[in-house]
């Protein structure tokens, strides 16, 4: 599969990226309905990425990210999807935080650079 071959769909809404700690339950505000939510727990952090409607004040939080999610079921055999994503918005200086879910990826930037990043990405992607 080449790039040309891969959509990207941006989404609507605008999130948060939330840190809270290992051993705090997974709280009731970020389990509403929403286009992404994704909540992963290791040893150190619980970490939810949730619509930043959703954070109550006082969460640990990086606000304003917006999310573009390869669109359709990707084979587990593909390979360097997220680096064909990852490296010409590096080589533009912009950061971005991924996430795999068992389908898909999706990749988030923030939202001051996110017109910039669809300008560059639409030159190997469609984009939706």
């Amino acid at each position: 599969m080449n790039n040309t071959e891969l959509t990207l769909v941006a989404l609507e809404e605008v999130f948060a990226i939330c840190q809270l700690a290992a051993t705090e339950e997974i709280p009731a505000w970020s389990q509403q309905n929403s286009s992404f939510i994704s909540i992963t727990r290791t040893a150190e952090e619980l970490s939810i990425v949730c619509p930043e409607s959703f954070v109550p004040d006082g969460i640990k939080a990086e606000l304003g990210w917006k999310t573009l999610k390869v669109k359709g079921q990707l084979d587990f055999s593909l390979t360097g999807i997220l680096s064909s994503i990852a490296e010409p918005l590096a080589k533009n200086g912009i950061s971005i935080f991924a996430i795999s879910s068992y389908d898909t990826d999706y990749v988030l930037v923030k939202q001051e650079d996110f017109n910039e990043a669809i300008n560059i990405l639409s030159n190997d992607f469609k984009i939706e």
